[in-house]
């Protein structure tokens, strides 16, 4: 993992939460998400399965969880099944976690080597009367492409064709809905590397400059900060900016010319989003500051709720001095 380890209460916590909203006799089951390829054989990064990081703070490939708080053996109430190392795997793609470092991460005491999980599983089963299986459920995702959870439910179908299946997926958007005060934390702290990366920008814009290059500052502070973007990012000068999801990011930027940031860092898994518009050239002309359409073309105040607290965030302002610009 690039960023720091968190510690292992928070995803004991999440789990305990989870439990407590299965109905008797339920065991659910969560997947790591698959390693995409690219070409030949190239791949993309491994991108962590949202849900089970919040419950394990597990970020590799071939992972399940499975948690039945009903189950008759008490040591398996709770069973984490990792990837198993060996000489090739290590060799070509770095460390795999050993079982004693999965415990210490997860704080669960039982894992197992993945090639080990059907026959437990089978075990568990029998004792279950509800199997919840979890799926990306977003209204605005497309499903063109299966993924591991698609080959797994169809798979608990085919081998446990009578059992209840269930949707794990609505118990876990309630559950992530509300942050603990842990979790506002390391947001936080997302939402600092962003400031942080965004003054940088603010320094470094400048007529000639391209879009590609104001990329680039931010990667360099998300980087270092042990971050890496949230999505996407949106870097458009110009008319550039008129389309809603510009990807290009490549343009020269112009005197006179604004330019809108769609950028946000993510660190440990939570993710930062801000949208500002800035003027290249450093100050607004008068008829861009008569515009109130501008996306956070003045400083402001915001409140909002979290953990069942309010709380208070103070956006960064884009009115940029002419003497802290080069």
């Amino acid at each position: 993992m690039r960023h720091e380890p968190l510690e292992p209460k928070l995803f004991t916590e999440n789990r305990s939460r989870l439990a407590k909203l299965l109905p008797p006799k339920s065991v659910a089951v969560l997947n790591a998400n698959d390693i995409l390829p690219t070409n030949a054989d190239g791949s993309l990064l491994m991108r962590a399965n949202s849900d089970l990081f919040y419950l394990t703070g597990v970020e590799q490939e071939e992972t399940l969880l499975v948690i039945f708080p009903d189950a008759d053996d008490e040591k398996l109430r709770e069973v984490l099944f990792v990837r198993e190392p060996n000489e090739h795997n290590e060799l070509w793609e770095g460390h795999k976690l050993r079982k004693d470092e999965a415990q210490k991460l997860t704080g669960i005491k039982a894992v197992k080597w993945t090639q080990e999980f059907w026959g437990i599983f089978r075990r568990l089963a029998c004792e279950a009367e509800h199997i919840f299986l979890n799926t990306n459920e977003h209204k605005r995702a497309t499903a063109e492409v299966e993924t591991r959870d698609d080959r797994f439910v169809r798979e608990v179908r085919h081998r446990f064709p009578v059992h209840d299946l269930r949707r794990l997926a609505p118990l876990m958007h309630s559950l992530r809905l509300v942050k603990s005060e842990r979790e506002i934390e390391i947001i936080a702290r997302a939402c600092k590397l962003t400031e942080k990366a965004f003054r940088r920008v603010l320094r470094f814009t400048k007529p000639g400059r391209t879009e590609t290059d104001v990329e680039a500052e931010f990667a360099h502070e998300f980087i270092r900060g042990r971050g890496r973007f949230a999505y996407e990012p949106i870097v458009a000068g110009g008319k550039n900016a008129c389309c809603l999801h510009y990807q290009e990011n490549s343009a020269e930027l112009k005197a006179g010319q604004l330019l809108l940031l769609d950028v946000g860092a993510s660190y440990a898994n939570y993710n930062s989003d801000m949208t500002r518009t800035i003027p290249v050239s450093g100050k607004f002309s008068r008829r861009q500051r008569q515009t109130p359409s501008l996306p956070d073309a003045r400083p402001r105040s915001d409140r909002f709720r979290c953990g069942g607290r309010e709380s208070k965030f103070l956006a960064a302002s884009s009115q940029i001095p002419s003497s802290n610009r080069s």
